[in-house]
């Protein structure tokens, strides 16, 4: 069965690296999201590992897993969520005590997915797809962003209902940040392979697929066995998105995805919209999901809220979900069960 942690009101919240750290010059964007963290009731604890970054990474592996264990075991911290993701998280995941992990939230995206999806897959605690904690430094957050205190405070055997945006950010301006951080720019669609109405429904599992595909073939990417004795053979609903893979190399790690199994007992496919994605031969994105809706006999969903192009639904890995999509239109709703 999976377990569900309850953010409470007013939670302490804290923040380690356990992929990339802030450099010297992003220091005080980061205080700000500290700051405006502080202003909307919450406590924040801060790792040394957030404030290092050296060789694409915060620390050495073992110490960022060090910093993690401690911080999630600390009874004074509720939540965890990561400056953002990176790229080496995998180094520390052999250094992780996942025995004695209690159950606490962790939020995130990027890299970060790839812990979030080992200790589901590994524990059956419950963990959460959504946004970074720089993202989080705006005067005021969108709709879609700020449901994510809201999704972590549901209690087990409730649910959470949540739509997609009504517009995206087609691109970063890092240098004239909005009041929301984002620029919510282009209308948001949520499109169908079949090209029709879908709905689809089943256990979430995802995350970036750049980073998660890694944990093939090793303890932390036991899809089969999460599958069989924590879900009890449920179907599982996967969302993906893609952070700088072209085409092929996506069909690559897909096609590594289900001859590893992991597509086994799939109910269908959430594709988040992606600045990458480049085509390779006139061989575009929509062929890959083509592909796969064939290949796999499933609906496959794509360009949802999810991933390096925000804003992002939040996405509860193990929760049992009801997406369903309409004219360009999309709801996702979780049971916490």
């Amino acid at each position: 069965m999976i377990r569900y942690p309850i953010l409470k009101e007013k939670a302490s919240i804290g923040v380690t690296a356990p992929s990339s750290g802030v450099q010297s010059a992003l220091h005080d964007m980061f205080k700000q999201a500290c700051l405006r963290m502080e202003k909307r009731g919450y406590e924040i604890t801060c790792g040394e590992t957030v404030w290092t970054q050296n060789k694409a990474k915060s620390a050495p592996a073992r110490t960022r897993a060090v910093e993690f264990n401690e911080m999630v075991r600390d009874p004074k911290i509720d939540v965890i969520i990561p400056p953002w993701g990176g790229e080496l998280l995998i180094e520390m995941l052999e250094h992780v005590d996942f025995t004695n992990l209690p159950n606490k939230w962790i939020l995130g995206y990027s890299d970060t997915s790839t812990l979030l999806l080992a200790i589901t897959l590994k524990t059956g605690i419950a963990t959460a797809h959504g946004t970074n904690f720089v993202d989080l430094r705006g005067e005021y957050s969108d709709e879609t962003t700020a449901m994510w205190d809201k999704v972590l405070s549901i209690r087990e055997g409730d649910t959470i209902l949540q739509k997609s945006s009504g517009k995206f950010q087609k691109e970063w301006k890092h240098d004239a940040p909005s009041p929301y951080v984002f620029h919510l720019t282009d209308d948001t669609e949520w499109k169908t392979i079949s090209g029709k109405s879908e709905k689809i429904s089943g256990r979430l599992l995802g995350g970036c697929i750049d980073t998660i595909r890694h944990l093939i073939g090793t303890p932390y990417g036991d899809v089969a066995h999460f599958n069989q004795q924590t879900i009890n053979g449920e179907p599982i609903l996967w969302y993906l998105e893609n952070c700088e893979m072209n085409t092929t190399d996506l069909r690559r790690s897909l096609v590594q995805m289900k001859l590893a199994g992991w597509f086994e007992n799939c109910s269908g496919i959430l594709f988040g919209r992606s600045s990458a994605n480049e085509p390779v031969n006139d061989y575009t994105v929509e062929d890959v999901y083509r592909e796969m809706a064939e290949e796999l006999n499933i609906p496959v969903i794509y360009d949802v809220d999810c991933g390096h192009v925000p804003p992002q639904i939040t996405f509860v890995n193990g929760a049992y979900a009801e997406v369903e999509v309409d004219r360009g239109k999309g709801t996702i709703l979780q049971y916490f069960r």
